[in-house]
């Protein structure tokens, strides 16, 4: 691709001038676009455990930009689009292996029962929406992209200390729902808890979304397998019908305590509305409006957006409340901020964090999660990607013939933190060196 902005000429003269130019390039390429990397400072040997020959050293003068240069890793899309892109499609083949299998799930799993469930916040006080019948409360037919979208209709009434404390607890929500889950699915196969375990597994993964109000609500894709996950098969009483009932009746029986704020004793539950609906394979083309595919695509472009893209909130933490007056964000998020913050100075409410992850409006949870059974690991993924990685980059070192490291080899290796991001010469020949989306040739199915 070319780049957009004017190149800074003193400073690639002077990159130029090192006689490393090409090899920059090829370090700069490895970063695939991150707009952030780490630089790091230490060295890196590999020997041969059984001849003590050292296999190779790699220090930072070896490399043309001086350190180790390694992604940020950040999943905010606001952050670093690249690593963010990343990030999504890897949820997207967690999910679509949970699904249909692949990445060291079995295919087998694509025909048991599965649903797609997506679990809201209660009302904290009525906000400005689209209704079906197309016009708000207000008496306004609001546009998509209207920025009053989710902010009450009534900030003096809106209840904003319920609202940030609900996000808060939602993990604990969440928790309280899947044994909830269990029982029903029990209950309905005419088992008792024991037992239960015995015949099936309930596996799961969801994702965390921002509603614009600013309160979490989650999707999940929720299936019921046999007694070891999706290498069995589930039970013969097993269905999508018994699934999605059991499902409703967990979601209606959640409900945790919360804490006691001002002689108000809260609680907290999931919302009325609830959808679940049963997901087809990929080739169906019957009535049903949702596919294996169609899921994983959706739950995956949630998993890179945070409070920032839907509230327009800040997308890092505030240190100083005072810092949220030099910031242009809407009315409504500066209100959740600041509640997050006069709550945080609670002694009874300390665990919560809530200044730490004001910036999060309260909500401190992982924004994609699973059971152990659902299908591989994001960390298995990354794994897979190094390790890609590293094959080419001997090849490109010692040539096709690159000794690979086994368990003959001991790797030693020592990094410190030296800095964060790219000189201005840098960053100009990152850009021009960056790949279009989903070409960056690393590998992604199998």
């Amino acid at each position: 691709m070319t780049t957009t902005t004017a190149p800074p000429i003193a400073d690639l003269v002077g990159l130029a001038e090192l006689g490393t130019m090409p090899a920059l390039m090829r370090q700069l390429s490895g970063l695939a676009g991150c707009t952030s990397p780490i630089r790091l400072d230490g060295w890196r040997t590999e020997i041969n455990e059984t001849t003590g020959q050292v296999l190779h050293h790699l220090e930072p003068a070896d490399l043309p930009a001086g350190h180790l240069l390694v992604r940020c890793g950040n999943r905010r899309t606001t952050r670093c689009p690249s690593c963010a892109e990343t990030y999504r499609r890897d949820t997207y083949h967690l999910i679509t292996a949970g699904l249909v299998g692949g990445k060291g799930t079995p295919e087998t799993v694509a025909s048991h029962p599965r649903v797609f469930a997506t679990f809201t916040a209660p009302s904290f006080g009525p906000v400005h929406n689209r209704p079906a019948s197309g016009r708000c409360r207000c008496g306004t037919a609001h546009s998509a992209d209207d920025p009053a979208l989710g902010s009450p209709l009534d900030p003096d009434s809106y209840d904003y200390e319920t609202a940030v404390l609900w996000n808060a607890h939602v993990g604990k929500i969440w928790a309280r729902f899947t044994i909830l889950l269990r029982r029903e699915v029990a209950k309905r196969a005419g088992l008792t808890q024991r037992e239960f375990k015995d015949f099936a597994r309930i596996s799961f993964g969801k994702v965390a979304e921002y509603q614009k109000r600013g309160a979490i609500h989650f999707h999940a894709v929720i299936r019921l397998d046999g007694p070891e996950g999706g290498d069995t098969p589930p039970p013969s009483w097993a269905s999508a019908e018994l699934l999605t009932d059991a499902i409703r009746a967990a979601a209606r029986r959640t409900d945790i305590p919360g804490p006691d704020l001002d002689g108000r004793q809260l609680r907290f539950s999931f919302g009325r509305q609830l959808d679940v609906r049963t997901i087809r394979g990929s080739d169906f083309t019957g009535a049903a409006q949702i596919t294996d595919r169609a899921v994983a695509a959706y739950i995956a472009k949630y998993a890179t957006k945070g409070a920032e893209t839907a509230t327009g909130t800040l997308d890092r933490p505030v240190r100083l409340l005072v810092e949220i007056a030099q910031h242009d964000i809407p009315e409504h998020a500066r209100r959740l901020i600041r509640t997050c913050w006069n709550l945080g100075a609670r002694p009874e409410l300390a665990e919560l964090r809530l200044r730490a992850w004001a910036h999060m409006l309260g909500f401190r949870g992982h924004f994609s999660t699973k059971t152990r059974k659902y299908s591989t690991t994001l960390g298995a993924l990354r794994d897979a990607r190094t390790a890609w990685r590293r094959a080419q980059t001997l090849e490109r070192l010692h040539g096709p013939d690159a000794p690979a490291v086994d368990h003959t080899t001991l790797v030693l290796a020592h990094w410190v933190f030296a800095g964060l991001g790219l000189t201005r010469g840098e960053q100009w020949l990152a850009a021009a060196v960056q790949p279009a989306p989903g070409t960056e040739g690393e590998p992604t199915r199998g």
